[in-house]
């Protein structure tokens, strides 16, 4: 995409960003705005909403129709938006600790009804605005603001818990692999159901250099070395995939969604 088209995407004068300097929520902003590009979607016809947090702050630099709303609520809202306004997409960007802690319910609910919807799950691995607490993502023993000896809590898998609870497409990929992540969101967005794409990123200023993986160039690195396309993963036994971030698509289905259920049933 040329630099011209991106930043005709922007609210440039709500620049520069508050993210830290390297930090990978840019890396999945432009992934979103490229896969916007390449699908032709018309910013006038879509609705981008987030709730709070360091990603959450994405829908201010994004000329769209957008909603920076409560915490942990950006679901609902973009629920609501969706049942008023069937016709245009949705989606929902927003980090690990504001969509499956507080937000937690909305997320299981909306993969369950299979609203149409596309939810990007930026996950940092940690709360990254208020201080570097643990999320529900931290993984095992690793060190937080509020877990200094290691975090005892097993934490939640998202892809797991997207296809458990019922999302009709979902997908993985890290900021390392930005190509992947432009093709993952692109199908989310054309895909018609609820679905899931979580962007494993990068937040240096605490969850890097209190695990000393490192700055910004050190965690991307991290990435790329310890990070497993699934098809080679299913071949993997359990021992040397720990550790490992597992990436790909590792759900698809064409299932009626909440809006067509509800049109039908209202019909009769």
């Amino acid at each position: 995409m040329k630099v011209e088209k991106l930043t005709s995407y922007l609210r440039q004068d709500h620049w520069p960003t508050i993210w830290c300097p390297g930090c990978g929520n840019g890396i999945i902003l432009k992934a979103f705005l490229q896969a916007v590009d390449n699908l032709g979607i018309k910013p006038e016809r879509m609705a981008v909403v987030s709730g709070i947090g360091c990603s959450s702050r994405a829908t201010g630099y994004i000329d769209f129709n957008t909603l920076h709303t409560l915490h942990g609520r950006a679901i609902a809202f973009a629920t609501g938006v969706k049942l008023s306004k069937p016709d245009f997409q949705v989606a929902v960007l927003g980090g690990d600790g504001d969509i499956l802690a507080i937000g937690g319910n909305h997320f299981i609910h909306a993969c369950r009804r299979n609203i149409d919807i596309t939810i990007v799950v930026f996950n940092n691995m940690i709360y990254g605005m208020t201080g570097g607490q643990n999320s529900p993502t931290t993984p095992f023993e690793k060190v937080a603001s509020t877990t200094p000896y290691g975090n005892i809590e097993k934490p939640f898998d998202v892809v797991k818990m997207a296809v458990a609870a019922g999302a009709t497409y979902v997908a993985r990929a890290t900021v390392y692999h930005y190509p992947l992540l432009v093709r993952y969101i692109s199908k989310a967005l054309s895909h018609r159901g609820t679905a899931v794409v979580e962007a494993v990123t990068n937040c240096h200023t605490y969850y890097g250099r209190y695990n000393r993986i490192g700055d910004a160039p050190q965690m991307i690195d991290y990435f790329k070395k310890n990070s497993i396309m699934l098809d080679k993963a299913k071949s993997m036994p359990e021992a040397e995939l720990k550790d490992k971030i597992v990436i790909g698509e590792f759900h698809e289905e064409d299932r009626p969604t909440f809006q067509d259920l509800y049109k039908a049933a209202t019909l009769h």
